[in-house]
């Protein structure tokens, strides 16, 4: 893992897990993961970035991060504040922020939200949060309160054992195409012990679906407020849910963006991670 160790941090909603790697007198970045990855996702850029005081957190439950309390959801604007305290525990009141996926919506969403504590945003396959069309509303809020019902009645069960990590690295492979070796080094983070084999660490909570999703007006108007210089690393060719037509209009909202794409899969930052890292490195160097 080039030299990174394992760190805590205290959170408002229980501790949160990191990798700290680098430079610890180097400019300061933090990491956020995409969604069911965890900080590991981070590692193969973790050379590329030796000279920078590199955090890749463990958003909450994800990794060996805490879990939300029981009887808690995981809303949206929520990870804002997770972010905010890692950045507090850490002690940064100003620091880089670096986030693939999921962690580019949050990233970029927070460097709205509050734009003195982002010095410069660098966001790999994202860009502000999924959004939805009003009319879509009533029907998403049916949907997402029967799944959290339906889970909740559930608690108790005994988690699906997972015989061996094999096993488990194909079962996320069938979720996300890539490489078999990246999906190992996420999933190997994502596994814990049990009789018999494995369960997975990731809090099943986090599968539910969103009640509530901004609009594509709202989200706009949020990355407006983005006032930090950003790049964002594109792949090529584009997943469906964030295409170029939909990244150029909400690129075109952001006060001091650059653009770049980048032939990969959605984990490009780890099947490309020499190039991603050559682009971050004069990125963040101004």
């Amino acid at each position: 893992m080039s030299g990174a160790r394992e760190i805590r941090l205290p959170g408002g909603r229980g501790p949160l897990a990191a990798l700290r790697a680098g430079d610890p007198t180097g400019p300061k970045l933090l990491a956020l993961h995409g969604w069911l990855d965890n900080a590991a996702s981070f590692e193969p850029l973790f050379p590329e970035l030796a000279g920078f005081d590199l955090v890749a957190l463990d958003l909450p439950g994800h990794g060996a991060s805490a879990h939300r309390a029981p009887g808690h959801d995981y809303a949206y604007v929520d990870w804002l504040h997770d972010v905010l305290d890692a950045l507090d525990a850490l002690g940064w009141e100003r620091a880089h922020l670096l986030g693939h996926s999921m962690g580019a919506t949050i990233a970029s969403t927070l460097a709205s939200a509050c734009p003195a504590r982002v010095e410069r945003l660098a966001l790999i396959e994202g860009l502000g949060p999924l959004g939805a069309p009003a009319e879509s509303a009533g029907a998403r809020l049916r949907e997402a309160v029967a799944a959290r019902r339906d889970l909740q009645s559930r608690n108790g069960a005994p988690p699906r054992v997972i015989p061996d990590l094999a096993t488990a690295v194909q079962a996320r492979l069938l979720a996300t195409p890539m490489r078999y070796a990246d999906a190992e080094r996420i999933v190997r983070r994502n596994l814990r012990p049990v009789e018999g084999g494995f369960a997975w660490r990731s809090d099943p909570r986090l599968r539910l679906p969103s009640a509530l999703r901004l609009t594509e007006e709202g989200i706009r108007a949020v990355l407006a407020g983005i006032e930090a210089p950003t790049l964002l690393i594109a792949a090529t060719p584009a997943p469906p849910y964030f295409s170029p037509a939909q990244r150029a209009a909400r690129a075109a909202c952001v006060p001091r963006i650059e653009v770049q794409a980048l032939e990969g899969g959605h984990h490009l930052h780890m099947e490309r991670a020499a190039e991603v890292g050559a682009r971050l490195r004069a990125f963040l160097a101004g």
